[in-house]
């Protein structure tokens, strides 16, 4: 029997991009095709996914003709309650073998696996979904041992199917372990690391490919089976920025976008003054953001970079807006440092290259690092070197240990890489956009967000 697989990986809600693969997918497919998501394609930056409990990713890929989704970690961070509501109302099965509510009750929606059948074959399909250790509680899910998990799956279903299928996005370099430990797996789509190889290739016996990331390519497998064997007829990784967009996703996109408009406009209240933002001066929007996470955590001081935002806040606030100025789904985050790697990204967040540089990390969304805006301290500068730091009442001492309210961006190690020596993290389920909707109609927070942290001729402890 002769079977096609079409797949995507790590889309992250590039619709423009997918509008360019469902043309693309709609061109190869046939009688003989199976389209598969590796999972990451729902990414909750999106307006249309925000307004729409992520229903607007489910009616994409259901005009496209998926038969089913391993749920990666984007798919999760819109917390337990929307991947239900996506799952439940998904005409394809949402799967993941290891993931489980934080109570480890089943997830609504979401399957262990499933048996597909084509061309007279049975296929099992399971796949797993990345463990986010510290996040997990914070996400309200319970994420087990990914190889257990398919080995339970495959053992369960012994006799049930003729090829198994794993959708797993756990990583390439995971996966190439895998097939050397585990047997009973005929092919892998890989996904979370956003590989992207020039063909399939055979490890162990198991076809493996992943096509990238951002709907720049899809991926097609051509396989014969027989007698439960698979072979590897043709591979294929296809780009798709030459291919024209396919109008029915650019339809949907365009009815969805009009209805998260509509629910996500709605002002949640007005804003007493204007919060404007800079990505290298200081300014009130980044430290409202500062003294809230202070104020959530209860730490020593709060620490954040001007990044996290795009623009400021003037008027009102909806949730439109708090998605638009910032769209990175960050954690408030609390951890311990050294005095003297503090004063380091301190003293780093002088450069205006380094604010400036560019803020890729894990969950980041933005473009720039930007400034380093401070809670709870004094800082002295001569515009190039920190010249005293005072937290609280005392200097900054290089050994000694302080609390920091911060993000999980920052936390890494991101675009200030000596915050990463760090010790006794604790991560909240909150997003850093949530600290500014709950801080910004607070007067006092308002007030105190206009004060200058940063002085060279005075020092003003806020």
């Amino acid at each position: 029997m002769k079977l096609k697989l079409i797949h995507t990986n790590d889309v992250h809600s590039n619709f423009e991009n997918f509008s360019k693969a469902a043309s693309l997918i709609r061109q190869h497919k046939d009688d003989d095709t199976l389209i598969f998501d590796g999972g990451d394609f729902a990414d909750f930056k999106s307006i249309e996914l925000q307004g729409t409990k992520g229903m607007a990713a489910i009616e994409m890929l259901e005009y496209v003709g998926y038969d089913a989704l391993t749920i990666g970690n984007n798919e999760m961070f819109n917390g337990v309650d929307t991947l239900e509501h996506m799952a439940s109302n998904s005409s394809f099965p949402f799967i993941s073998n290891n993931l489980l509510k934080k109570g480890k009750s089943k997830i609504t929606g979401v399957f262990s696996s499933t048996i597909i059948e084509k061309n007279g074959l049975r296929i099992l399909i399971t796949g797993s979904s990345p463990d986010l250790e510290e996040f997990n509680d914070g996400l309200g899910v319970h994420i087990s041992s990914y190889k257990e998990a398919i080995a339970e799956e495959i053992k369960r279903n012994q006799g049930k199917y003729d090829i198994c299928i794993l959708l797993n996005h756990v990583g390439t370099f995971v996966d190439d372990e895998l097939v050397k430990e585990m047997n009973g797996i005929d092919v892998i789509i890989s996904a979370h690391d956003h590989k992207l190889y020039s063909e399939a290739k055979i490890v162990n016996g198991t076809v493996m490919n992943s096509a990238g990331n951002y709907g720049e390519h899809i991926g097609i497998l051509e396989l014969a089976v027989t007698d439960g064997k698979v072979e590897l007829l043709h591979s294929m990784n296809l780009s798709t920025v030459s291919i024209e967009m396919d109008q029915e996703i650019v339809a949907i996109l365009k009815r969805n976008k009009e209805k998260a408009i509509e629910v996500l406009s709605q002002p949640l209240y007005t804003i007493g003054q204007p919060l404007w933002h800079d990505v290298i001066e200081e300014n009130p929007i980044t430290n409202l953001i500062a003294d809230g996470l202070k104020d959530m955590l209860n730490c020593d001081i709060g620490l954040i970079n001007s990044g996290i935002v795009n623009a400021g806040v003037f008027n009102y606030l909806s949730n439109k807006k708090l998605i638009e100025i910032c769209p990175s789904p960050l954690n408030p985050t609390s951890f311990e440092v050294k005095g003297k790697h503090l004063i380091n990204a301190i003293e780093q967040s002088l450069d205006a290259q380094i604010c400036m540089a560019d803020g890729r990390g894990p969950g980041f969304r933005g473009k720039y690092a930007g400034r380093l805006h401070v809670s709870g301290a004094t800082i002295k500068h001569d515009g190039k070197k920190v010249t005293e730091m005072i937290i609280g009442d005392n200097p900054v001492e290089n050994e000694a240990w302080y609390t920091v309210a911060s993000s999980d961006y920052l936390h890494r190690g991101s675009g200030y890489e000596s915050l990463a020596n760090n010790r006794n993290e604790k991560y909240r389920a909150e997003e850093i956009r949530d600290v500014i909707r709950l801080y910004a109609n607070r007067p006092e927070f308002l007030e105190k967000a206009f004060i200058t942290r940063w002085k060279e001729s005075s020092e003003i402890t806020v």
